[in-house]
């Protein structure tokens, strides 16, 4: 019995006249999550994407399993391809579903008839199949409101499908239809979290990560690959730098009030995240701040911070508590690589007392004693690309 799996397009049923360019961005990305698992064939049409075998039978659970990482989709169900004509129909969903049939006690079918030629309507073919499965597996009953299973048969273009329940997918836009950003990413639990978010509405991702050996370590670079391997599951290929920020941070310390120092800082690393940024063409920054969470993040330190950005500054999670972020950050199995003791370069240089309310012209009053434009040059000549 040929098995395919059958998806169901998201938001991307609501866009017009380039709806097709979203749907061929969608279909290269389940091509590339799907190619270590074998060669497939993939076709669109009637508002679904059809993910046929070349040859042999593939793993359709772990092609299911890569494909719900996939922005895009709505939801997703394997299904049995068999002949529009009503007999074939019922043997075929009683033998591909007698397992699920047999353990149930309650069911209905729902029927699609996207061919209109079919002869039967939807509520007719509701009606056959389901008698007929009532014939096969009698100590079934039909409970249209809460079934324990639902039979689909969804009479489509070339063939008909029958699938049980489907799977949610992961939603969102197809990564690659909504530009670039860079996602300034830390070894925290908020970062990897705002860089799902972004790449779900169809974004795709450059990291910049700012290191400062040897107050920060080998593991804790390491720590962040492992964070953007995870991302890059929903995200597809993410491209990262490291820049090196020590000298930036001692600077700082010794010419700036303590009480200042995140928040000039954070300054410093918005100037070179936006000159990175524009040099890998991207169209904004993205950050994991959530406001109140800690000093740097209440309303004047943001307004602080990006009174030097040159790009727009996104914050997907500026609204959430921390327990929001964890239950995502759970979702994508990126909390327990977070939670890994090695400090990035903001947990180590923190002030004992820092700034909640500052005011613009009292930082850049501070920073007059460093020579900015030349510590921002020397930080982004020294960035370097790292392999995830």
């Amino acid at each position: 019995m040929q098995e395919v799996l059958l998806i169901k397009n998201g938001e991307l049923a609501l866009k017009g006249l380039n709806r097709g360019t979203f749907e061929d961005v969608l279909m290269k990305n389940i091509r590339r999550a799907v190619k270590p698992l074998g060669a497939f064939d993939l076709r669109k049409a009637q508002s679904a994407i059809y993910v046929e075998a070349r040859e042999g039978e593939p793993d359709w659970d772990e092609v299911g399993d890569r494909v719900a990482k996939v922005f895009g989709i709505s939801a997703f169900s394997r299904a049995c391809v068999v002949e529009k004509e009503l007999t074939a129909i019922q043997a075929a969903a009683a033998e591909y579903l007698a397992d699920v049939l047999s353990q149930a006690r309650t069911f209905k079918v729902e029927a699609k008839r996207a061919d209109k030629k079919f002869p039967l309507t939807s509520p007719q073919l509701c009606a056959q199949v389901g008698g007929y499965l009532l014939s096969r597996f009698p100590h079934l009953t039909v409970d249209v409101h809460n079934p324990e299973t639902t039979v689909w048969i969804e009479v489509r273009e070339k063939a008909a499908y029958i699938h049980g329940p489907q799977q949610n997918g992961a939603g969102g836009m197809p990564v690659g239809t909504g530009g670039k950003a860079a996602i300034l990413i830390s070894g925290g639990i908020d970062s990897p979290v705002a860089a799902y978010m972004m790449a779900k509405r169809g974004i795709e991702l450059t990291g910049i990560h700012f290191a400062s050996p040897p107050y920060t370590s080998e593991r804790a670079e390491q720590k962040v690959v492992s964070l953007l391997q995870k991302v890059s599951e929903y995200a597809g290929h993410i491209s990262m730098l490291v820049v090196p920020f020590t000298h930036i941070q001692e600077e700082i310390g010794k010419a700036c009030p303590e009480e200042l120092f995140t928040l000039i800082m954070r300054r410093f690393m918005m100037r070179i995240a936006s000159r990175i940024a524009e040099e890998q063409e991207c169209g904004a920054l993205v950050t994991g701040e959530s406001v109140g969470q800690v000093a740097s993040q209440t309303i004047p330190a943001i307004a602080c911070t990006d009174a030097v950005a040159t790009l727009p500054v996104f914050r997907p999670v500026i609204g959430m508590d921390k327990d929001e972020i964890i239950v995502i950050s759970r979702k994508i199995d990126t909390f327990d690589i977070s939670i890994q003791p090695y400090e990035d370069c903001c947990t180590v240089f923190t002030p004992k007392h820092p700034r909640t309310r500052p005011r613009l012209a009292q930082v850049e009053e501070a920073e007059r004693a460093l020579a900015v434009d030349e510590l921002v040059e020397e930080a982004v000549r020294g960035a370097r690309f790292v392999r995830i």
